[in-house]
Order: C-alpha cells, then structure tokens, then sequence
C-alpha cells in the first residue's frame, strides 16, 4: 500500500463545499454586513488584555511605585496612544508588564537609557509584525473563502481567538533562536579578531565592521504607476520575501525595507558578496520582478534602535544607484578584501564621481568559482 503524500506548506487545506457554502450564507444572512460583532471585540479585548478595563494610568504607575512621568516615558516608548487621568484603560497585566520592566532597571541589569531603547524596540516590531499578520489572514480569508475586504476584515475578529496562542508560541521560540544567533555571532567574531580589528581601525565612533548591502528595484516608480493597488503589494511582498529568505540563508542580516529597496549587513566581506550575487540573480530570473541594482560596501558602521548608520551605509547606496540592472557593484576597498577568492571575479569599471565621496573607483563583482550562495 502506497505511504500518502506528506503534507507541505505549499498544500493548503481543502475547505469542503458545505463550509464554504455556509460561510457565504452567514454572510449572506447578515442583515448589518458592514458591522462589527460588538460582543466578539469585547469577548477578544479581554482575552488579549487579561482582563477588565478597570485602572487609571496613574494607579498603574503607583502599583508599579514609579512616577506617572517614568511610566509614561515606556508607554510612548512601547508605541502606546496617549491617555488621560480619567481613562479607565489599564488591566492588572499592565502593573505586571511596568513593573517587570522597572525591576530590570531597580536590580542595575538595566541603565534607565537601556531599559528605554530596549522596549521600544519591542514596541516598534510588534507594532509592525501585527499589522503584517493581519493583513495577511484578511488577504487569505478574501481568496479561501471569495469573500470581499470588508467581509475578511469583520470576520476576523472571530478568527483571531484560533490563532493567539500557536502565534505567541512561535513568536517566543523566534525570539529564542535569533536572540541565540546573534550571541553565535557575536562569539566567531570575537575568536576571529574582527572586533580588535575594528578598535584598531576605527576611532570609536564607528565600532562595528560589517558588509553593507542594497538591493534596488529597476523601474519601481514607472511600474507603481502602472499596477493597482493589490498587484503592487504582491509585487513589494513578492520582493521583500525573496530577498529576506536569500539573506537570511547567507548568515546576513535584513535590517530594513524602504518600499523598493531592502538593506543588509553580513559579518564578512565574503557573505557579504554572496548575498549579493545570489539577490542579483534570483531577481533577475523570477519573471515576475523587475531586475535589481545590488552594490555592497565593507567597512564600519554605528548600529541603533536596529539601523545603521554611517558613511559605510552612504556609499553602499550611492553604488546601487550607479549599477547596472542585474549586476553587483563594490568600491576598490571593499574589492581588495575578496581578492584572491576563487568564489568571485572583480572586473574594475572606469572612475566615477560620486557625490560625498569624490572620485571612486567601483568594481563589478561576478560569480566565480563554486556554486555560490544555494537557496534550497
């Protein structure tokens, strides 16, 4: 007897025809379509918040024995809207949460600065990340289910409720792993003497010696005026996704999107280079996406709240925008670090004057021996 295919992410499940058919007749029963489920918000509101609304800013603040200025501060830090005195809008989980995060401050595990950078940075992600899950499960339910925006987005707030656990799940053990490779990280750069290197090299100022990389879009601004709104998202997500998925199989680092451009760092030069030929190629061959300018520099860089900074960054930039549709570009600098590399061809190209930098003397870089970055 024949074993039954394994499942993949790519299989979806099959929605059997008297639950898509009773979908559409709950929907087509509704006499209030454009209406939310008020009992189903408040039903969810108090399973995400723990709770009752019952507490005003200032008495989570003096459960939490801080000054309303210092709880404020780490509200507006972790994204929260503003409030006043007389809002009834906190739960016990808040005193916990505020609390959680003063004690790192009060046992000196944490300066006041770094308790501060520290949740903004968990502000700014999931405030990111929730918006992008959202519209992700209304963009599903429109297509499984052939019902309109509108529809998804009132049938959402009963979808949720199925998926706040396995998400907190996940999100944690994400967390675990990246929190783990970056201290990897950290450690085969410390035993290869890259960070000696890079206090000998530098001033202080710019500590950290990374591989800086852009990928940008040939003809985004033509195209966007061409595509609807819809073809254009799956366009930029179509991009984001490759992109993200080829860095991160490199060892690199996506540290952010600007619409039709994505920036990246690796911790070597020679990654660095991968990454790039490997961008450059991959969308250049998906028929769906337009070609890409690639250009990657080596060099220091200052890194906070999760970017980066520097003249590093500045000229990977001005070098996207001088390559050629399809190819990758480096300064001589950063090409004589991977001379000698059977893995790569410098082909030097002539003098240019770019602007911050004077004259620079750019170098295409090509694929050369080995089979380069594989994305299986």
């Amino acid at each position: 007897m024949d074993e039954p295919e394994p499942m993949t992410l790519s299989m979806p499940r099959i929605i059997p025809r008297e639950e898509l058919a009773a979908v559409r007749e709950d929907l087509r029963e509704d006499p209030y379509p454009e209406k939310v489920d008020r009992q189903a918000v408040r039903d969810l509101e108090l399973r995400l918040l723990g709770g009752e609304r019952t507490l005003k800013r200032r008495e989570v603040a003096a459960a939490a024995g801080v000054s309303l200025l210092s709880a404020r501060k780490l509200w507006r830090a972790l994204g929260f809207a503003n409030l006043g005195d007389d809002d009834m809008a906190f739960t016990p989980a808040d005193i916990e949460a505020l609390t959680t995060i003063i004690d790192l401050v009060r046992e000196e595990r944490l300066t006041e600065e770094a308790a501060i950078s520290i949740t903004r940075s968990i502000g700014q992600m999931t405030d990111r990340m929730v918006v992008w899950q959202v519209e992700a499960v209304v963009e599903e339910m429109v297509h499984r289910l052939g019902i309109t925006d509108p529809q998804a987005r009132k049938r959402l707030v009963t979808e949720l409720p199925n998926l706040i656990e396995p998400l907190e799940q996940v999100l944690l053990y994400s967390y675990r792993r990246q929190l783990n490779a970056a201290v990897s990280r950290l450690t085969v750069r410390a035993e290869a003497g890259l960070g000696a290197r890079a206090e000998e090299e530098d001033d202080g100022s710019l500590p950290l010696l990374r591989a800086v990389g852009f990928a940008d879009l040939v003809s985004y601004t033509s195209l966007s005026r061409q595509m609807n709104e819809k073809t254009l998202a799956q366009l930029v997500q179509r991009f984001e996704h490759r992109c993200a998925e080829i860095i991160s199989v490199g060892g690199g680092r996506l540290v952010k999107t600007i619409g039709d451009e994505v920036l990246f760092i690796a911790s070597t030069p020679q990654a660095g280079a991968e990454i790039s030929l490997a961008l450059a190629k991959a969308i250049g061959d998906d028929d769906l996406l337009p070609s890409a300018r690639v250009a990657m520099v080596w060099g220091g860089i200052l890194s906070r709240l999760g970017d980066i900074f520097g003249p590093t960054v500045n000229l990977a930039s001005r070098l996207t925008a001088l390559s050629e549709p399809g190819t990758v570009l480096l300064d001589s600098s950063t090409a004589a670090t991977l001379a000698g590399d059977e893995r790569f061809v410098l082909i030097p190209q002539k003098v240019r004057t770019v602007r911050g930098f004077g004259e620079i003397h750019p170098v295409t870089l090509a694929h050369g021996r080995g089979t380069g970055l594989v994305v299986d």
